[in-house]
């Protein structure tokens, strides 16, 4: 009764070699790894829908390159006043010290959405000093094509209702 008993335990392979611990966990990790990438394999196939950053791009006036491109602008030249993901300064309606206004959210809980793509391009080029900021003028560090990429990474932060009234306002462009 023994043999039959080891037989019929899980432990005991076809070709009757008996594993040992260490082995039997290594098999249980491969076949986890085996059906884990037939499964990430299915899940990427093209017969599934996009990722939903991918389809809030394709709804847009911007690629995803300009937006890959509008985040290495972002990151060299926005990033340490309007900080990570375009959230700005908490306190931005209120004037500090010296008079001068915080650096406001770009990602669409502030005002830039009530703003043409050209105006985005005037405070770009003019810096925020017009308006009581403290923020560079970029018009000649900056190309036409880097301004507008940084445009399209702070617009990448709206939301699909935030976009939706900015596009019905300025058609877009």
């Amino acid at each position: 009764m023994k043999i039959k008993n080891e037989l019929m335990s899980p432990i005991y392979l076809m070709n009757n070699e008996k594993l040992n611990y260490r082995t039997r966990l290594i098999k249980v990790f491969r076949a986890m790894f085996f059906y884990g990438l037939i499964f990430g394999l299915f899940a990427c196939s093209e017969d599934h829908e996009k990722p939903v950053d991918v389809m809030k791009i394709e709804a847009r006036w911007y690629d995803a390159q300009q937006v890959a491109l509008g985040r290495g602008v972002y990151a060299q030249n926005c990033i340490s006043c309007h900080l990570e993901s375009a959230k700005g300064t908490l306190d931005w309606r209120k004037s500090l010290e010296d008079g001068s206004y915080p650096p406001p959210p770009l990602n669409g809980t502030a005002h830039a959405w009530h703003h043409s793509i050209g105006v985005l391009l005037t405070a770009i080029n003019d810096g925020g000093v017009p308006n009581g900021g403290t923020m560079p003028a970029f018009r000649n560090s900056l190309s036409h094509e880097q301004k507008l990429a940084v445009i399209a990474y702070i617009q990448s932060f709206w939301s699909e209702d935030i976009y939706s009234k900015w596009a019905d306002v300025f058609k877009k462009h």
